[in-house]
């Protein structure tokens, strides 16, 4: 019997959710999946967030599956001069939180439970003005772990007053559901007072395993792939996805034996994202100076695709539609997937649901979702040389090998990482504390927020200073 079909139907209620940037990445996927999955169960769920760009964004927030509302998306910008990013995230959240409160749009939908990601800054205040309604905060990692550049005295100062928001604030909610075990144990190591007043559970995100209508089409995939065998990449344009270390590894291997092999770095990019800009920028160079010959594609029309060079051994595809990575997956012969110490890893699980092999790295999520010589390889990411070898072996590997390594990896994810699980995991863990007894916040809980406010204006003040 499948999950749906013991789904009981949901009480009076909604269940809330908010996300900073409902844009194109694997938090934002995993938002999504898990909107859809409750609302399939049979309850009624909303999306809040500060910005959904129709054009950069997943179906299911602009083809009416989900109701997502904007508010909070101005005065306040995203950055100011490409700095003060987290300030300005919590402000516009803040400012969101305040706006549907006092509306009444938020006291208007019965809010049952709330699952909030990314950004905890709001507990607090979500906290008071909706006291009989449990928070779920989903963390998909530290935040103060993925903060960049920190070596200075300055940054650190500027940083200190919201790696203290952070923990003190993921303490208003009721449970913590991280993405793996690997974040677990690094959520246990940060914060070991945390354990105390929340429970952590591990919710795995998913994919989408039924079967949908082939939006792609036999063009794409000609255009994309031409003759070649593709090896290809998938992640957002940022520098701690270490996108280099494909460039690296392709490039590694003798001209002769690259010739009608193409390497496709495809995945998230936001012009209004300075990193997005640069990383692209760099991954370029890093190409020209092994003499791969590169192409970027930035519009997916017609015209655009039939523009490739037959020659690009190196494919640059900026902000991918899903008709795309739909084309992509289906003439893949290897996904290389990247990043060290991802908290999870979502792609890898679209590849072997589609049946390409993966080779990741050896650290954090991927070790829970590939089986190594099974469904792809776990190597090492400071050893080039070993990724290179597994490039190889794939492009001399039998066709019939490779599929059955895909069909493997295919069981693995309908059987482990299909949405149902996933949403009955979080329903699971939603019902758990609209069980449990939760005391209303008292007035320390507005007298923190003006804390958390006035060291925010500190930060400000130390990092413009």
């Amino acid at each position: 019997m499948s999950l749906q079909a013991d789904a009981q139907p949901a009480p009076d209620g909604t269940i809330v959710f908010f996300h900073p940037d409902l844009g194109i990445g694997g938090a934002e996927r995993l938002v999504v999946d898990a909107a859809v999955g409750l609302q399939q169960r049979g309850h009624h769920v909303v999306i809040f967030t500060n910005h959904c760009d129709r054009n950069h964004c997943f179906d299911e927030c602009r083809d009416g599956t989900l109701d997502v509302r904007v508010h909070g998306e101005w005065p306040i910008p995203m950055s100011i001069f490409n700095r003060l990013t987290i300030v300005c995230a919590i402000l516009r959240h803040l400012q969101l939180l305040i706006q549907i409160a006092l509306s009444g749009e938020l006291k208007a939908l019965k809010p049952r439970a709330f699952v909030v990601d990314q950004l905890s800054a709001g507990l607090p205040l979500l906290r008071y003005i909706a006291p009989d309604a449990p928070i779920l905060f989903y963390c998909h990692f530290p935040d103060l772990l993925l903060a960049q550049g920190r070596q200075s005295a300055l940054k650190r100062l500027y940083r200190l007053p919201f790696d203290w928001i952070e923990e003190w604030s993921m303490g208003f909610a009721q449970a913590v559901a991280v993405n793996s075990e690997f974040t677990k144990g690094v959520v246990a190591r940060t914060w070991p007072r945390l354990k105390e007043k929340v429970d952590t559970k591990v919710v795995y995100p998913c994919v989408d395993t039924t079967v949908k209508e082939d939006n792609s089409s036999a063009s794409d995939e000609v255009l994309l792939g031409g003759n070649h065998k593709v090896i290809l990449s998938i992640n957002r344009f940022e520098r701690k996805k270490d996108i280099g270390l494909a460039v690296k590894a392709f490039a590694a291997i003798s001209e002769d034996l690259r010739r009608g092999v193409r390497l496709v770095l495809a995945g998230g990019y936001d012009p209004r994202v300075a990193e997005n800009v640069e990383y692209h920028t760099e991954l370029e160079a890093l190409a020209s100076s092994h003499s791969l010959k590169h192409h970027t594609v930035t519009s997916f029309d017609t015209t655009s695709l039939s523009s490739i060079p037959s020659d690009a051994s190196v494919l640059f595809l900026l902000s991918i539609p899903n008709s795309i990575k739909t084309s992509l997956l289906r003439v893949a012969r290897l996904l290389v997937y990247t990043p060290s110490n991802e908290h999870f890893g979502i792609v890898p699980l679209e590849a072997m649901l589609a049946r390409v092999p993966v080779l990741a790295a050896n650290t954090g999520g991927p070790v829970e979702t590939i089986q190594n010589m099974k469904t792809g390889w776990l190597r090492d990411p400071e050893d080039i040389g070993a990724w290179s070898s597994v490039m190889l072996s794939v492009l001399r590997m039998p066709d019939q090998d490779v599929q059955r390594m895909g069909t493997d990896g295919e069981e693995r994810v309908r059987s482990l990482f299909g949405r149902d699980n996933m949403a009955l995991r979080l329903e699971t863990s939603i019902n758990e504390i609209l069980s449990q007894k939760h005391a209303r916040p008292s007035l320390l809980v507005p007298i923190g927020i003006v804390i958390s406010l006035l060291l925010a204006v500190l930060a400000i003040y130390v990092q413009i200073s």
